[in-house]
């Protein structure tokens, strides 16, 4: 993927209000950036933030936090989002999650996530098990897992991981467009909706 630059990152990272400047003292307090204690989602690649920016509207009962490691991408999502009182970006790597999250997540979106398509990538994969244990600490309750991809090799993989691990599948579509499931689109989706099926599952754990 290729990343452009964008004019003036820096300043607007800086003067962004749903951006979370100091991520190393969140854990375990996300509620008080939101002010409330509502549930919150946590979108794992949040690309643009199409996806937080619909499901903040749809849901606004709920908090979103979003991760996105490349600033370039993180300024596009924060002209949509400002002023969007339940979503928060956390700049930041996902393997670091522990460092920044605790057991305050009630759902995890996994949207068009990198395949990592080589056989040595394997552990990057975000639903391989080495995430999967990652996320068995930021989960509230029973881990709740929804995700979405185009990409079907990185599907067969997750079904399969997700069940080894010990998830419950369900709501299992292999053409969600065409499905009755309710998913807001990312900008991806959009771009792609009518060249490509997307797959979509919903997994839960018990603890």
């Amino acid at each position: 993927m290729r990343i452009r630059n964008v004019k003036n990152a820096k300043e607007i990272l800086e003067n962004s209000k749903v951006i979370v400047k100091d991520v190393n003292n969140c854990k375990d307090n996300l509620h008080i950036l939101f002010g409330n204690d509502n549930p919150i989602h946590l979108e794992i690649g949040m690309g643009k933030g199409d996806f937080l920016l619909a499901m903040s509207k749809m849901y606004p009962d709920i908090n979103f936090i979003g991760i996105e490691r490349y600033d370039s991408i993180v300024c596009r999502a924060c002209v949509k989002l400002e002023g969007v009182s339940n979503v928060k970006i956390l700049v930041m790597d996902a393997r670091n999650i522990l460092d920044v999250i605790g057991k305050e997540i009630d759902t995890l979106y996994l949207n068009f996530s990198d395949p990592w398509p080589k056989k040595r990538q394997i552990k990057r994969r975000l639903t391989s098990s080495n995430f999967l244990s990652l996320y068995d600490s930021i989960f509230t309750g029973k881990p709740h897992i929804i995700m979405k991809t185009d990409n079907k090799d990185l599907f067969a993989y997750s079904l399969t991981s997700l069940s080894e691990y010990g998830y419950t599948l369900k709501n299992v579509s292999l053409d969600l467009e065409h499905s009755d499931i309710v998913s807001p689109r990312t900008e991806y989706q959009m771009k792609f909706k009518d060249k490509e099926y997307i797959n979509y599952l919903e997994a839960v754990k018990e603890k």
